[in-house]
């Protein structure tokens, strides 16, 4: 059932980007953008069930831009901003932080990833929690949604 699922929203995604593509050539050229204050920083955030990001499927998905104000759809857009900021966009930094609460060591595993653009350079990431209790206890504020 998940092969089927992965394989209707690849052929969702195929037929979009095609659609766009063509749009694209169709629309008249826009002026190019010039540098403009801050480095471009746009993130797509997702949570999903299984082992790994290939397996995985993906259970909620956010937008998250911190340049030149937080906004997007990730409802702590500020704080996870801030967040990031700390640690210089290090999503390792925040995935492998430690606490003092407990959690159960069941094998319900949730996989983050991280992906577009944080301050000009591009990010691909991903991490696997052992169990939601983990991924709450050490992801603070940038996996919460």
């Amino acid at each position: 059932m998940r092969y089927i699922t992965g394989a209707v929203a690849l052929g969702a995604a195929l037929v979009l980007g095609t659609l766009a593509t063509t749009a694209q050539a169709a629309a008249p050229a826009q002026p190019t953008r010039t540098g403009g204050l801050y480095a471009p920083t746009e993130l797509v955030l997702t949570v999903g069930q299984g082992e790994s990001r290939a397996t995985a499927t993906v259970q909620r998905a956010v937008t998250l831009s911190c340049m030149p104000g937080a906004r997007g759809s990730h409802p702590y857009a500020k704080a996870a901003c801030t967040q990031l900021r700390a640690v210089a966009g290090d999503f390792n930094a925040i995935t492998g932080a430690t606490s003092d609460r407990l959690c159960t060591k069941e094998w319900n595993p949730l996989v983050v990833t991280a992906d577009g653009v944080w301050q000009g350079k591009r990010v691909s990431y991903s991490h696997t929690f052992a169990n939601p209790c983990a991924m709450n206890n050490d992801s603070d504020t940038v996996f919460n949604f």
